[in-house]
């Protein structure tokens, strides 16, 4: 885990279930500039029953009669060869590949694959045999909690860790499971509430509109950023409609680096290098407003402050009045220390 935010682009289910898709959506991300593309890996059979209805958004966002998951899901099955067709494809994009399981079968599988972290998603935090296989892999592990309490988010971390994960090694995202949230429900704070109470590092998975959300969350400590995306928004699917096009990826990934920037300094306040030229330019020094002689005992009334400011600084005004002038000085001259006493 690097220690800049890691930028995962969720391609998830968006290949629509076919294999160039899946890799032209390996090409944005790679074009974006993310650090890991992300994909979902199960078998239908072994993630749902025949009887498992879909969420509200999947029938408004598929838009046809079928109301139940099973055959969504099948359509969007990838294969072995699938599998590792995009892992090579990755390999030569130099984009790093990962993806969720949904069971312990799966995660056995991606670890066959040589996948190098554990993605948990929002569904599994309380599936005991899950969380029990994924610790025991010692492994880094990345852990949403869409839907979830802090007591179901503790109780996730304590089975992680008493299997072998060490606490140093997971980041817990918060993450909201409506598709898209609303912004009202987004509790961004949150995010900080878990990292406060577990001690953990954290981040955010986003599922709303826009590239606004997971940038403040940078700002607000985030290690992890995981967004969906897609090539077209208008595709059919479940997942589209909530996800970045292209160029919004590649925008979202931008501004995050450069707050990332922007918190790089050390905390101390002064002034910067870039601004330190600026300094004499815009504050002002001790000027006269009049023609004064030598011997001049200097009054309020006698001085004002103007630009530049490299004579003696307006803040020392008290300091000057009083003072006498040793030498003559014209309208608007700039006082320095010397010409008094």
């Amino acid at each position: 885990m690097k220690s800049q935010t890691i930028i995962i682009a969720e391609a998830g289910v968006n290949h629509n279930g076919d294999i160039s898709i899946a890799k032209k959506l390996i090409d944005v991300a790679c074009d974006a500039g993310a650090d890991y593309v992300k994909f979902q890996s199960f078998k239908a059979s072994k993630l749902v029953s025949p009887n498992a209805r879909k969420a509200d958004y999947q029938i408004e966002n598929i838009g046809d009669s079928d109301n139940f998951q099973y055959k969504m899901l099948k359509n969007l099955e990838l294969s072995d060869d699938d599998h590792n067709n995009l892992i090579d494809y990755c390999e030569n994009k130099e984009i790093k590949f990962l993806s969720t399981a949904f069971d312990t079968e799966g995660i056995d599988y991606l670890d066959s694959l040589g996948v190098e972290l554990i993605k948990i998603p929002s569904g599994e935090i309380t599936n005991y045999p899950y969380l029990r296989a994924v610790s025991k892999k010692r492994k880094h592990v990345i852990l949403s909690t869409g839907m979830a309490s802090l007591k179901e988010i503790e109780k996730a971390l304590n089975i992680l860790l008493s299997f072998g994960t060490k606490k140093e090694h997971i980041t817990i995202l918060h993450c909201n499971t409506e598709y898209p949230t609303p912004l009202l429900d987004v509790n961004l704070k949150a995010m900080n509430t878990i990292g406060n109470t577990f001690g953990v590092k954290i981040g955010y998975s986003d599922h709303t509109l826009g590239i606004e959300v997971p940038i403040a969350a940078v700002a607000m400590g985030a290690k992890v950023i995981e967004k969906h995306f897609t090539l077209d928004r208008s595709l059919a699917g479940p997942d589209h409609k909530a996800s970045l096009e292209p160029d919004e990826l590649k925008q979202m990934v931008k501004l995050i680096r450069n707050i990332e920037l922007a918190l790089s300094g050390n905390g101390l306040k002064k002034p910067s290098k870039s601004e330190i030229r600026n300094k004499n330019i815009v504050r002002k020094s001790i000027h006269v407003k009049k023609n004064l002689t030598k011997g001049t005992i200097l009054e309020e009334k006698d001085l004002i402050s103007l630009r530049p400011g490299d004579g003696i600084s307006s803040i020392d005004w008290q300091k000057v009045i009083g003072k006498k002038l040793l030498n003559d000085k014209s309208s608007y001259d700039k006082l320095k220390w010397k010409d008094l006493l």
